[in-house]
């Protein structure tokens, strides 16, 4: 079953159960998949890596939010709350990064690969990681694990 039916299934459930939150967040995604479609002019069924990469750019959007309700108080506890049981909602979807273990022994590999460059060149390092494991590496772990490794 692909994601937009997983989706979809999700939709219906939750139309049934009358998940209100569940209903917001999964209208929400739909929408958000409609306007990818529409602008990358895809008809059919959107692959399943375009739509993580879709919910991923939500759930970002909602993670960077966050701080500035938590500055809000009582009055955007409500709001806040709820924003974070969209993102709790939508983390099973999301792509699964790799762990410190995994993503270490790509910083080696590639650290390697590059004849172990001065520490200014970090840069070429995640740049290479990034490109070959899009989606499959937190860009944060990769940057300390080269600075790391480059002894920067």
């Amino acid at each position: 079953m692909s994601l937009i039916q997983q989706l979809d299934s999700r939709l219906k459930d939750a139309m049934r159960s009358k998940d209100q939150t569940a209903l917001g967040v999964l209208r929400m995604v739909r929408t958000r998949l409609q306007e990818y479609a529409r602008q990358n002019k895809i008809s059919g069924e959107i692959p399943d890596a375009q739509v993580r990469a879709v919910i991923a750019a939500y759930v970002k959007q909602l993670r960077k939010s966050l701080p500035e309700f938590e500055k809000g108080g009582d009055a955007a506890a409500e709001h806040l709350t709820r924003l974070r049981e969209e993102i709790a909602y939508l983390e099973p979807f999301l792509p699964q990064l790799l762990d410190e273990a995994a993503t270490r022994a790509l910083v080696e590999q590639a650290v390697a690969e590059l004849g172990h460059p001065p520490p200014q060149r970090s840069g070429m390092v995640i740049g290479r990681i990034m490109k070959a494991h899009r989606g499959e590496v937190d860009p944060l772990l990769v940057r300390r694990l080269v600075e790391e490794a480059l002894g920067a």
